[in-house]
């Protein structure tokens, strides 16, 4: 035990280091050391130690109808053992795999905590998942165990194998042959470890969105996510006491960077308000009353908050973050605005923890993700020769330093893992610019990047450009073939309220593009609807791609218009 708890203090040190040096940047990034434990388990060794006669509130729900759930972080330990011992009574050992596939509802956080007790390896999955994912997920993963909401039950009729199933709740005319999670809480509470936990022992298998390809299965460890994402706290700035609101549907790997491991890191309260529709004015009222002093959500968010009353919001949080694909620049001017806080932008993958972000208390530069984390060291690989140090190139993090936030690899694919590892750097698949700041502007997937006329287009700048106008709520932009310039940009278009698909609309959109853009960049072709998403809302350009090179009747073209 004493080995553990070494790793626990120096867990804490750590952590309390990047505390003092909150918004002292070059102090944390120069003096941050990753702990190393060789043994170490985050929910016995950490949670379980924080929550020790600790009533403060760890998970607070406000459910749609106005419910409210809050449990205490000496509750939680609590039941997260019971939850832990049934489980293993159950057959659940060291290194089984579970899919856990609940909403935002306690439930999820104690299978959480109870599977870290146990050395299960958990593989997160959303309830928007059909059958087929399912199956995907139960055969590839080798999953040994399920345990999903009651709701969800009939979807695993056609998802065969041989393992445990676990129902949270009652489904109507009950479930033959699924175990009542209910029946944990007559189990005790006080949860005895079988054997120790290594540091590199798995912990999660995390299926990635699937925007280019077939979802990858992505693997991280008891060190790579709960220590990794020290740097997360750091970059939404949490501290002990903060109420921290991430809008992130469970089964995505941004619900555990913010709903479990940074604001836990920090002995932060996690909170959720649970809705089937997303009502902004609503969303604000209960950050009020929860007293919200840290606020990350997705792009597609912040675009629909700005289109509501943003000063319906009494008091605005301490921190604003975006996080999941880049923050167009007016979408950040307009809460600057209204709000006084600037959202700040943070770039990481399921594959890391955030590896490049702007923390609190540093200077912004307008269209910038900020600087590497405390603990990173991000190069800019050249596309054509690999070299280091290019002002523009593939964002990469050097394995020589042993970045602890960083997945173990690809599960079941080492082809894929050395082609991502090649050369000692982790190869994130996107392409930024460095200024002489080492400030990082992202520019795009490698794979979405395309040339017009000869001439770079970065769509993600495209897009921005048209966010400026009010016409536009969302808008992803693609290469369409075109036998001058090979290609030419073609942006698909969501319009805002009070605004109607046509040639009017169009013309008002591509002369805002010839007053904004430069000539090679302008839009040329422009479409009207709704953008094909991933289950975890990222656009699937892919699919945009596609249905560009089979054409559209429904396309509106610049010169057709003039």
């Amino acid at each position: 035990m004493a080995a553990q708890g070494d790793a626990t203090q120096r867990f804490r040190e750590a952590r309390d280091f990047l505390l003092r040096h909150r918004e002292d940047y070059q102090a944390a990034y120069d003096g941050f050391v990753w702990p190393r434990p060789e043994r170490f388990n985050w929910a016995l060794d950490w949670f379980d130690r924080i929550a020790e006669g600790n009533g403060r509130t760890a998970l607070h729900i406000v459910e749609e109808d106005g419910r409210s759930t809050e449990v205490s972080f000496e509750a939680l330990s609590a039941r997260s053992g019971r939850v832990a011992n049934w489980l293993r009574a159950r057959g659940v050992g060291p290194g089984d795999r579970v899919l856990v596939m609940l909403g935002n509802q306690v439930e999820l956080w104690e299978t959480a905590l109870a599977a870290m007790k146990l050395r299960a390896v958990v593989i997160p999955a959303t309830p928007l998942l059909g059958p087929a994912d399912l199956r995907d997920r139960i055969e590839r993963g080798r999953a040994r165990h399920v345990i999903v909401r009651a709701e969800d039950v009939a979807k695993f009729d056609d998802v065969p194998g041989d393992y445990t199933r676990v129902v949270v709740g009652r489904a109507a005319g009950g479930s033959p042959g699924w175990l009542a999670y209910g029946d944990a809480d007559d189990s005790p509470e006080d949860f005895r470890p079988e054997g120790v936990t290594r540091a590199d022992d798995p912990l999660m298998l995390y299926f990635t969105s699937g925007t280019t390809a077939r979802p990858k299965l992505v693997e991280h460890t008891h060190v790579s996510y709960p220590i990794g994402h020290l740097a997360t706290m750091y970059w939404i700035g949490l501290t002990p006491g903060d109420v921290h609101l991430n809008i992130s549907s469970p089964g995505w790997a941004k619900h555990a960077w913010s709903n479990l491991f940074a604001p836990w890191n920090a002995e932060a309260t996690v909170f959720i308000h649970n809705y089937t529709r997303f009502d902004p004015l609503r969303l604000m009222a209960e950050m009020d009353r929860a007293g919200v002093t840290s606020f990350c959500a997705p792009p597609t968010v912040w675009r629909m908050l700005i289109q509501a009353d943003l000063g319906a919001l009494r008091t605005p949080p301490r921190e604003a973050l975006a996080a999941g694909e880049p923050l167009n620049p007016e979408v950040i001017e307009t809460v600057r605005r209204e709000w006084g806080v600037t959202i700040r932008d943070g770039f990481g993958q399921t594959e890391t923890a955030v590896q490049v972000a702007n923390t609190p208390g540093q200077v912004l530069k307008a269209g910038s993700m900020g600087r590497p984390s405390p603990g990173f060291v991000v190069e800019l690989l050249d596309p054509v020769t690999g070299e280091p140090g290019a002002g523009e190139g593939e964002i990469c993090l050097d394995l020589s330093t042993g970045p602890v936030g960083l997945m173990t690899g690809y599960h079941g694919d080492p082809e894929r893992t050395a082609e991502a590892m090649a050369g000692g750097y982790y190869r994130t698949g996107d392409i930024g610019s460095r200024d002489v700041d080492g400030y990082i502007t992202y520019i795009g997937r490698a794979d979405d990047v395309f040339k017009a006329s000869d001439y770079k287009i970065s769509p993600f700048e495209l897009e921005s450009a048209l966010l400026e106008h009010e016409a536009v709520a969302e808008a992803a932009v693609v290469p369409a073939p075109d036998p001058l310039r090979l290609a030419v940009p073609k942006a698909y278009v969501v319009l805002a309220e009070g605004w109607e698909p046509g040639p009017d609309t169009a013309k008002v959109l591509f002369a805002h593009s010839r007053s904004v853009l430069a000539p090679y960049q302008r839009i040329r072709r422009i479409e009207f609807a709704d953008l094909p998403k991933t289950v975890s809302g990222k656009i699937r350009r892919i699919e945009l791609r596609e249905r560009t090179a089979r054409g559209s009747e429904t396309e509106y073209d610049e010169g057709d218009l003039r």
